[in-house]
């Protein structure tokens, strides 16, 4: 039997159903709580600890951003809403790496390929991913270069500010264009991509019709197609072979396939699998360069604890409200009020929805559709994008 609290009540742990209810909250334990696998492991042994000890040190610390970010902190936003936080992902396009020239010639000059502001409510009620423009005209904060000189501030495409100062000029000019205090960053190449979708065995995506991208290095058939690192990377990365060309729809099918991945991550074939699990673990943790805080297993596993009560229905991915530059329409600039109220909400922990497609847009108009935004019968803000539990193929 079962108490007022619906918990197993005494004698109750012989029947089956009591087994049963065990055996669900232990599933949905280790499905939301990867980390914690490999914290237990390492307590179990000198081999368990080895390995413990391999993936801590893989992470490194961005103490440069650290200290830059530091010199500034007086000019910074402050935090309105305890326990929310904000974590800046950076995709680097850095050819750096094992199989990464056939992307282009590494100059040594890196810069932000995509790059996601993640918002995690207080309570960790949501998870809400806004992709931000790289071709987006922003103001760039005077900032270190990786040369040791100081720029000038500047008027520049947002990609910019990470190949002049890495993490902290982005973090910087994030913060300044959305007044969002960033709490935690994370930066991660192709490398470290590619290994990850390896690793948990391939990615499905639902393809409508044929790829045959020569710039992206891919090919793939029409239907469900299970696509592995170098695939994931192309297919993430292409954008003028697929939809309508534009970086607004390279941005959608980036925020489509992260839900793919983290549906595939949270399933029981990987994480209850110690043969998978470990791979995961260490192609996760060597891809990564986070701020001090971040750069630990202990550091990682406090941020996602939290996060194991929040369904895939309210892990949401949208772009922020963008259209083409009105001095060049190869470049992107903010709508107002629309990306103002977005960033405003986010600020005050307040709560934003996302649609497929916000009403009265066309599907053949790549500014009407990136500026779509209403409101819905509460009053929230519902802005067009997708959910981590939304099927590519449906």
């Amino acid at each position: 039997m079962t108490d007022s609290a619906g918990t197993l009540g005494p004698g109750a742990g012989s029947s089956a159903s009591g087994e049963g209810l065990i055996r669900r909250r232990r599933r949905r334990r280790v499905r939301c709580g990867g980390l914690v696998v490999a914290v237990v492991a390492a307590a179990a042994g000198g081999t368990g600890w080895a390995l413990y000890a391999k993936l801590d040190g893989n992470i490194t610390a961005d103490e440069a951003a650290a200290a830059e970010l530091a010199r500034y902190e007086k000019d910074r936003p402050t935090s309105l809403v305890k326990d929310a936080q904000n974590i800046l992902l950076i995709g680097s396009d850095s050819r750096s790496g094992d199989g990464n020239g056939r992307y282009g010639r590494d100059s040594g000059t890196e810069r932000s390929d995509t790059t996601i502001l993640l918002h995690l409510a207080a309570g960790r009620r949501t998870a809400t991913a806004v992709s931000l423009p790289r071709d987006l005209m922003v103001d760039v904060p005077a900032c270190l270069g990786r040369d040791g000189t100081r720029s000038a501030p500047m008027f520049a495409m947002f990609n910019y500010a990470f190949q002049k100062g890495g993490s902290a000029c982005t973090i910087r000019t994030v913060e300044k264009l959305t007044n969002i205090r960033v709490d935690h960053h994370v930066v991660v190449d192709f490398h470290g991509f590619k290994d990850m979708v390896d690793a948990v065995d391939g990615v499905a995506v639902c393809l409508a019709e044929p790829i045959d991208d020569k710039a992206a290095k891919l090919r793939l058939p029409a239907g469900r197609v299970t696509l592995d690192g170098e695939e994931a990377l192309g297919y993430v990365r292409a954008r003028k072979s697929l939809g309508n060309g534009s970086d607004t729809d390279r941005m959608d099918r980036q925020q489509r396939f992260l839900g793919a991945l983290v549906n595939k991550v949270q399933s029981n074939d990987v994480l209850l699998n110690p043969v998978k699990l470990y791979p995961v673990l260490d192609a996760a943790t060597s891809s990564l360069t986070t701020d001090p805080g971040l750069a630990s297993l202990r550091g990682l596993y406090e941020l996602v604890r939290g996060l194991r009560h929040i369904p895939a229905g309210r892990v949401q991915f949208l772009t922020v409200p963008r259209e083409s530059y009105v001095y060049d329409a190869n470049r992107d600039q903010l709508v107002e009020p629309e990306a103002r109220r977005l960033f405003e909400q986010l600020r005050k922990d307040a709560p934003v929805k996302v649609t497929e497609k916000a009403p009265g847009v066309s599907e053949d108009s790549r500014d009407e559709e990136a500026r779509g935004q209403s409101e819905n019968g509460e009053g929230v803000p519902a802005f067009r994008g997708n959910t981590a539990a939304e099927d590519t193929c449906e």
